[in-house]
């Protein structure tokens, strides 16, 4: 790479739960010799996504390499989190090769890419492509994304909601910036469900786009990186629901974590979590647990009433042995009760 060649970026979207983070980390870990950077926006106040891609301990992508932007949605806050992290990459040795950049599950990727217009960056950093990922499970039960059953209910009671609907839109405007939709959660569908995910896709895809099915994340690298697209060129072609709005809030949503201390086996845990998407209609789980007797850290994510958990890595002796989980959902959560649902 000359000094004047632009670092290509992956921009990776996609809906609360649908996988975005397990895609990133199986990319890391299949990177080629590829020297990667990552950009990872959260929404809360815990890193979990970022110590999660961290735990990969892989050489293509050491921990020093992936920043984290946590002061709000990406898409909102351009100007003051996304060029200063592009600073600082730019600026490491050796020189990163490709930066992936994962955005929150509620960020609209348009303002975003529309940023690389900006000549502050515009000479250094090009979009390598815009990559989509949907929750398959989810489309194939009429859904964005898992267990929108109060959602549902309140649409029922306030029929305003059918024109504004928040969480649709993010989700539709997230597919019409893709140039790559990838459907995750292929294991979970039948051939029935399969056909319903993919319509679903094709009902709200603009124009032809490739359309790629996997299982736990898992896309060949290859497939994903290297897409030469340029999307920045052709981003005001992709229309979408907030093209004539001067700027977007994300209040429907809300997160905050919880901090419990050591649990006493990992089924204690997952059960509590899974019992908060009808009881308190909770969107969205994931963090860690420190598990009585365990050297290992319990990763813990959920959508929905769907939980996965494994033990990722030990627990490092600088660390201090808690758990925290970050809990999203739509406003107006009790945040007291769900800290006393998970504390048992």
């Amino acid at each position: 790479m000359t000094s004047l060649a632009r670092v290509p970026c992956t921009i990776v979207t996609g809906f609360l739960g649908s996988g975005k983070t397990t895609l990133i980390r199986h990319v890391l870990a299949n990177a080629g010799g590829r020297r990667l950077a990552v950009i990872v926006n959260e929404f809360g106040d815990v890193g979990i996504d970022g110590e999660i891609l961290k735990g990969c301990g892989d050489e293509a992508c050491p921990e020093e390499n992936i920043v984290e932007l946590a002061n709000g949605c990406l898409c909102c806050t351009v100007a003051d989190e996304f060029v200063p992290a592009l600073d600082a990459i730019l600026a490491r040795e050796p020189v990163v090769e490709h930066i992936v950049i994962e955005t929150s599950g509620l960020a609209l990727p348009k303002p975003l890419v529309q940023a690389f217009h900006w000549p502050a960056i515009k000479s250094r950093v090009t979009v390598d492509g815009v990559v989509a990922v949907v929750d398959g499970a989810a489309l194939a039960d009429g859904q964005v994304s898992a267990d929108l059953d109060a959602l549902a209910q309140q649409r029922q009671a306030d029929p305003a909601l059918d024109h504004d609907d928040p969480i649709e839109e993010v989700f539709e405007d997230q597919i019409a910036c893709a140039d790559i939709v990838v459907l995750n959660k292929r294991d979970l569908l039948n051939a029935a469900g399969l056909e319903k995910a993919l319509a679903a896709v094709s009902g709200a895809l603009p124009r032809a786009v490739s359309v790629v099915t996997v299982a736990e994340g898992k896309v060949d690298a290859a497939a994903l990186l290297g897409l030469g697209v340029g999307t920045e060129n052709d981003i005001e072609n992709r229309m979408t629901h907030h093209d004539n709005e001067l700027d977007h809030d994300h209040d429907d949503f809300e997160s905050f974590v919880v901090t419990l201390g050591e649990v006493s086996d990992p089924a204690t845990i997952v059960d509590r979590v899974a019992a908060l998407a009808s009881a308190h209609n909770v969107l969205r789980v994931k963090g860690f647990a420190a598990v009585a007797g365990k050297p290992m850290r319990l990763l813990v994510q959920a959508v929905g009433p769907r939980v996965s958990h494994y033990y990722d890595r030990p627990w490092a002796q600088s660390e201090k042995r808690a758990s925290n989980l970050v809990v999203i959902g739509l406003k107006g959560l009790d945040r007291g009760a769900i800290e006393s649902a998970l504390s048992g």
